[in-house]
């Protein structure tokens, strides 16, 4: 009798394994997905691509792979990097919203602009991309808190106050581990701290990613508004400058604010660093030449591992090494500030499984793998940031 149902259980054991192996599906779906990071507009504008066109294979990200991948909210980052100043990095930043305006006015039943949280909520009613920005580097603002003030009456709502490059009142994280003369104290000045002050008044959440520790900790003295970390992985399990400390960490969580994970190879896995060097040891005769022509190391670096993907590919860690990471900061802090800041677009190289927008679902199944409730879940894909997003709105 035994072995006549064997085949009944075998049958109903993998019909389980099954809806276990779907059920993330809509979780996903179900739940609001924000992601807080996302390079679209500056690269679109250096490989003269728009997003609305289809970029499989060519970008991370287009519109109807974000749609396909689940992504409710956009955070799309207004950035230039340091050799932007005087005169050129505001404009930079608003030719760069033209450019996302001019794209969601050509797709109104898709995208919409998302300045509020009430607007978030329209969006996912009528299911369209919410198009939200922040703004990436202090610099953009060219030590003008017009500027600051014109900017988000554009939209703009983060601002990052530093990027790599440090600014006339904030040290970044890069200049400050490497102990860079930047021509004043590290951390924020008394502009700087107003600065701060100004961003709480007006709504414009405070980003402490690419930020020095005395930045880090100037500004989380002076604000009185959550913050977030909208792309930064943790220090402890991968030590290199634009990640968080323990001690950083547990001071977000003090302050009520998120940290939202990068998914930069380099800021997961610590052995990526030697990998890449190695890597681009071996085609430096050729980087040279490219640098001949564009001397953006950047550049070259993405132009080095976009020709020779699969060779690179061999150097990616894991997905479950990335949610290491998240799991780090939920034992320190909690499941209430921990978020997703993708970076898609602004690397050159990702976990394994996580190859452009349309593989988002599979950061849910790993969640749930982990024993992380459904509960839990819509906190960590958007219901943190959407927190930090109402306690920073003007009153």
């Amino acid at each position: 009798m035994k072995i006549l149902f064997l085949p009944f259980f075998l049958s109903a054991l993998l019909n389980i394994q099954f809806v276990q192996g779907q059920l993330y599906k809509s979780v996903h779906k179900e739940a609001i997905f924000i992601d807080t990071h996302n390079d679209f507009i500056s690269t679109g504008i250096e490989k003269n691509k728009s997003f609305d066109q289809d970029l499989k294979g060519v970008t991370h990200s287009d519109l109807n792979r974000m749609i396909k991948g689940g992504v409710d909210i956009q955070v799309f980052s207004i950035f230039c990097d340091g050799e932007y100043g005087e005169g050129t990095a505001f404009k930079f930043a608003n030719r760069e919203i033209d450019s996302l305006y001019a794209v969601v006015n050509r797709n109104p039943s898709n995208m919409m602009i998302v300045k509020s949280p009430n607007d978030i909520e329209q969006a996912v009613k009528s299911k369209k991309l919410g198009a939200m920005m922040g703004v990436e580097g202090g610099h953009m603002i060219e030590d003008r808190i017009d500027y600051l003030d014109s900017l988000y009456k554009r939209g703009a709502r983060y601002m990052t106050l530093t990027w790599n490059n440090s600014t006339t009142w904030a040290s970044s994280a890069a200049d400050e581990r490497a102990g860079n003369n930047i021509g004043h104290p590290y951390g924020l000045n008394s502009f700087g701290e107003q600065i701060v002050a100004h961003m709480n008044k007006i709504g414009m959440i405070v980003d402490i990613s690419h930020v020095g520790e005395k930045t880090f900790y100037d500004a989380l003295r002076i604000t009185t508004k959550p913050v977030i970390a909208s792309h930064s992985c943790t220090y402890s399990l991968c030590p290199v400058p634009r990640n968080m400390t323990d001690d950083q960490i547990k001071a977000v969580g003090k302050n009520n604010g998120v940290i939202q994970l990068n998914f930069y190879s380099g800021f997961v896995d610590p052995s990526f660093r030697e990998k890449n060097n190695n890597f681009i040891a071996k085609h430096q005769v050729e980087k040279d030449s490219i640098l001949e022509t564009n001397p953006s190391d950047f550049y070259a670096n993405l132009f080095i591992h976009e020709k020779y993907k699969d060779e690179m590919d061999s150097t990616r860690p894991s997905l479950s090494l990335l949610i290491d990471h998240l799991d780090h900061i939920v034992k320190l802090i909690g499941v209430d500030h921990v978020g997703i800041g993708s970076d898609f677009d602004g690397i050159n190289s990702l976990p394994r499984e996580l190859n452009d927008v349309t593989d988002m679902p599979l950061i849910t199944k790993e969640l749930l793998k982990r024993g992380y409730t459904k509960k839990d879940v819509f906190k960590i894909l958007g219901g943190n940031f959407i927190r930090v997003f109402i306690a920073n709105m003007p009153h």
